[in-house]
């Protein structure tokens, strides 16, 4: 299926496809790498998930992360909140405010919406 395919329809849709923090990552992967992973470095495609969720390349030793270099790279918060966070702002069809997410989310702070 065509990863545009794969954007879910509306929020029912939504809940189904993200159900887990592995969920988010393999969408991130597979939107990331559409033809596959290759190395950045050296252009191999051979890897394997080190335990901290990081692409090791085999041929080269290089570790990419799926984040690096996309609006969530070196966020301490878990992808399926990312993924919840953005549904809701675009669903919004009157905008959204950094307010209303602090208080949709329940964070404790402005700073973090």
């Amino acid at each position: 299926m065509a990863n545009q395919e794969r954007y879910p329809k509306n929020f029912q849709e939504f809940l189904h496809q993200f159900k887990t923090e592995d969920d988010c990552w393999n969408y991130l992967f597979e939107m990331r790498w559409t033809d596959g992973f290759k190395c950045p470095k050296c252009k191999s495609e051979k890897y394997w998930i080190t335990e901290k969720k990081l692409i090791h390349c085999i041929k080269c030793e290089h570790q990419v992360s799926v984040t690096s270099g996309t609006i969530f790279h070196g966020t301490r918060k878990p992808l399926l909140l990312w993924f919840h966070i953005i549904w809701w702002v675009v669903a919004q069809k009157t905008g959204a405010s950094a307010y209303n997410l602090k208080d949709f989310m329940g964070f404790g702070s402005y700073e973090t919406a």
